[in-house]
């Protein structure tokens, strides 16, 4: 499918990939912790006929370089641009913190029709990198709503990692810490994922060494499952924390840290969770082969 592409500079840095015909379908594209605009994701939609907006959603002009008390008024703007495009059904597709950010927009801002979730997390987090102070401590929570902090888990800075500091370093452990020595604070940070009509679709591999995303996963859609809604969750044992779509790019390794899971694991849940994926968001699919 033909598609067009512009490139964004207001309210933040992004790109817009649609097909030639149009589409009533947007889909919001958030990156996880990397920052970076999802630039292959977003002409991958659209090329299954949706409009796919790519924002950098902090470390941009007026924002701030960490993840650290983020507007979610920040995605709410990026849906009034689907709406004022002509989308009818809105939906946001986020990995690691980007589907922190996702959940929470659906939460929030009842005009999203759906979320899928790569790699999630079930509560808030604190932030990851400096705000607009440039101080990364005291913690602070990730987002912001309406000028309020949400409710966090603060990161137990005791943990130490059980792999030499000189190579890539999985965290997993860090947040399972953090839990325990924080567990007072958890209930008041969890996603509400029962508060929002939005559909919702969960992929996680159990083999995620950032953060343990199927436990998350899993908790949230036992959350949606208490309040009656549907929830999907589609999980492969042997995936790490970036699973990838059909026609992505392999993932880079990191030399800061370990991701889990295998090249060959990632792809499968990609491929595994696509069709479940276009579905969720309304795409287009090509036409099966007939006899």
């Amino acid at each position: 499918m033909d598609i067009t592409e512009r490139d964004l500079s207001a309210p933040w840095e992004g790109v817009l990939a649609a097909p030639l015909h149009g589409s009533k379908v947007g889909v919001l594209v958030l990156a996880g912790s990397s920052g970076r605009i999802e630039h292959e994701r977003a002409r991958l939609l659209a090329r299954h006929g949706v409009t796919a907006l790519a924002i950098r959603w902090f470390g941009g002009p007026g924002q701030p370089s960490g993840i650290c008390e983020v507007p979610l008024e920040t995605f709410t703007t990026a849906v009034d641009l689907l709406r004022n495009g002509g989308a009818q059904r809105i939906a946001v597709l986020g990995v690691s913190k980007g589907a922190e950010a996702a959940l929470l927009t659906a939460v929030y801002d009842p005009r999203v029709d759906a979320v899928v979730a790569l790699s999630p997390t079930s509560r808030v987090w604190c932030n990851v990198g400096p705000g607009h102070d440039g101080a990364q401590h005291p913690y602070r929570s990730s987002w912001t709503w309406r000028g309020r902090p949400l409710p966090f888990v603060p990161m137990d800075d005791s943990w130490t990692p059980g792999e030499p500091v000189t190579g890539p370093v999985a965290i997993r452990g860090w947040y399972e810490r953090s839990e325990q020595t924080f567990a007072q604070l958890l209930p008041p940070a969890e996603i509400p994922v029962d508060r929002t009509g939005a559909d919702l679709l969960l992929v996680a591999g159990a083999d995620d060494a950032m953060w343990p995303s199927l436990p998350y996963a899993e908790q949230l859609a036992r959350r949606r499952r208490s309040a009656g809604a549907a929830v999907r969750l589609i999980s492969h044992p042997d995936a790490g924390h970036r699973p990838r779509l059909p026609g992505e790019s392999p993932a880079l390794p990191s030399p800061r840290f370990h991701y889990g899971g295998t090249p060959e694991a990632d792809a499968l849940l990609g491929r595994t969770a696509w069709p479940h994926i276009l579905n969720a968001l309304g795409a287009e699919t090509p036409p099966r082969p007939t006899d």
